[in-house]
């Protein structure tokens, strides 16, 4: 089965084997690999995502500015507003479930995204009633070995392979091959969300605020009604001269806007806005993507506007409240409870 990845185009074959919708837990799996050997792991460490495995250095890559000649502190022209019709956001949790061979390590992961709306009395429901949830097994199949993946199916579990078919993997490091189940299990998070994203700025009216970027979107990317609210700043696109101009923005200011353009994305218009005062220059801090056809210093104050009234309620008690809107804390409390 080929899976497209958040841009729309095919990336990686990966085949997916007796893949219900929802899928079996981690204990399920485990009784199922327990009866073809292999050992289980040490309880200890939990969930593989508490976890950094961040191996890109955080960087400046300026990025060309769309509104005057230069990166410039700007005052937003009205008040803040509520216009956001829904909220996106997806959460993962992966565990290394058993060594069915030697070294060989199986990932159980659950996936899930949801869009939680607005109603008038300001209370949040799911979109559509339901999120999607799906939870899958993944491993290098071609290692695993056709008898146990057959077991598997048999038992209603999804197996996903995380390695090309015609790739030699037999000399893999463990560790690399949880590298490469995360990254698969990343990139399957990011279609539930792309998918939920492109279906609501096919079918609504009002905007939705996404957490995260959405270069990485195919249609949604080039909806007005998408708008992403990156959290964390990794990768500042701007110079020595803009990071001066970022650190010196007040709460409720935003920087001039600059066009963001990755290989594999969509070309975005984005900017930064100030949400709350902080010592730490970064901090109360978002960036803002939204799609380039249409845009103009107007829209990016309208936007800022909409994003400056999520301040309130407040996120608490996340830790990241001072850069996080309330309807994305309740999309990720509503998933970790439904999806468990």
């Amino acid at each position: 089965m080929t899976t497209l990845g958040r841009n729309g185009r095919e990336g990686r074959v990966r085949e997916s084997y007796a893949a219900p919708s929802g899928g079996a837990n981690v204990r399920e799996v485990q009784r199922v690999l327990a009866q073809h050997g292999g050992s289980a792991p040490a309880a200890r460490g939990g969930s593989l995502e508490t976890h950094s495995t961040t191996i890109t250095p955080p960087r400046l890559d300026a990025a060309q500015v769309v509104e005057g000649s230069r990166l410039e502190a700007r005052v937003i022209v009205g008040a803040p507003v509520a216009a956001c019709g829904g909220f996106l956001d997806g959460i993962q949790r992966s565990v290394v479930a058993w060594y069915p061979r030697a070294m060989l390590p199986a990932i159980h992961a659950t996936v899930a995204a949801a869009i939680r709306t607005r109603a008038h009395d300001r209370t949040l429901h799911t979109w559509r009633g339901a999120p999607l949830v799906e939870r899958a097994l993944y491993l290098p199949v071609a290692l695993a070995g056709a008898e146990l993946v057959a077991a598997l199916g048999a038992a209603g579990v999804s197996v996903v392979d995380t390695l090309p078919p015609d790739e030699h993997a037999g000399d893999r490091h463990p560790q690399e091959l949880i590298g490469v189940a995360r990254q698969a299990i990343q990139e399957r998070r990011a279609q539930l969300e792309e998918r939920l994203a492109t279906e609501w700025c096919a079918t609504e009216q009002l905007p939705l605020y996404v957490d995260g970027g959405i270069s990485g979107f195919a249609a949604a990317s080039r909806s007005p009604l998408a708008i992403g609210v990156v959290k964390s700043h990794r990768t500042l696109y701007v110079d020595a001269e803009g990071m001066a101009t970022l650190a010196a923005l007040e709460p409720g200011q935003r920087s001039s806007a600059m066009r963001v353009a990755s290989r594999g994305r969509t070309q975005v218009a984005s900017w930064y806005l100030r949400l709350r005062a902080e010592g730490d220059p970064l901090g109360g801090l978002v960036r803002i993507e939204v799609a380039e056809p249409g845009f103009n210093s107007e829209r990016a104050d309208l936007v800022s506007r909409w994003v400056l009234a999520e301040r309130e309620p407040a996120a608490l008690p996340d830790a990241r409240w001072r850069v996080m809107a309330y309807g994305i804390r309740d999309c990720e409390e509503y998933l970790r409870a439904v999806a468990g």
